[in-house]
């Protein structure tokens, strides 16, 4: 779907846009663990700014169907307050874990919650959210590759693809 070069062009560019526009602020990147990994140390790469970084885990998932909860399984050490607050996550599918994240981030008063996403999913999504930043658009497929995975498994490829049904179908 996406090789290895057209992700580090888009984190180019996304990095790009996030450096601009956090001129002067000293933004807390927070990856949520563990689809972020390969994303996250891309962007990094590519954002020039005084910032800090933390990380939290949060689940939602279960193989690749939604819990309909979210569970905060590592919360973040850095204190968020009047802190502009980036969350770098790997896809921003419905958009149940990020809602709950950002508004946890806001009552626990960041001055700014932005979310920076490698993937986008084109689908109808009964809660409001959008990411301030990504690098590509999906269609409704269910897709593994740097970071993104399936049972903790395909997190290493350097690229993104599709999963074949007849490996999670059983």
């Amino acid at each position: 779907m996406f090789s290895k070069e057209q992700i580090e062009q888009r984190c180019k560019e996304v990095g790009a846009k996030i450096t601009a526009d956090y001129q002067g602020k000293e933004p807390i990147f927070i990856g949520v663990l563990r689809g972020c990994m390969a994303f996250m140390q891309a962007l990094l790469d590519n954002v020039d700014l005084y910032c800090t970084v933390d990380f939290m885990m949060a689940t939602s998932y279960h193989g690749t169907e939604s819990t309909g909860r979210v569970n905060i399984v590592r919360d973040v050490l850095v204190d968020v307050k009047d802190r502009d607050v980036i969350i770098v996550e790997d896809i921003l599918d419905r958009g149940l874990t990020l809602d709950v994240v950002s508004k946890m981030f806001l009552e626990r008063g960041a001055r700014s919650v932005k979310i920076a996403s490698l993937l986008v999913k084109k689908i109808e999504r009964t809660i409001p959210i959008k990411a301030d930043y990504y690098c590509f658009d999906v269609e409704n497929q269910f897709v593994v590759g740097f970071g993104l995975d399936f049972n903790q498994l395909y997190r290493n490829l350097p690229y993104i693809g599709v999963l074949k049904p007849e490996l999670y179908e059983k």
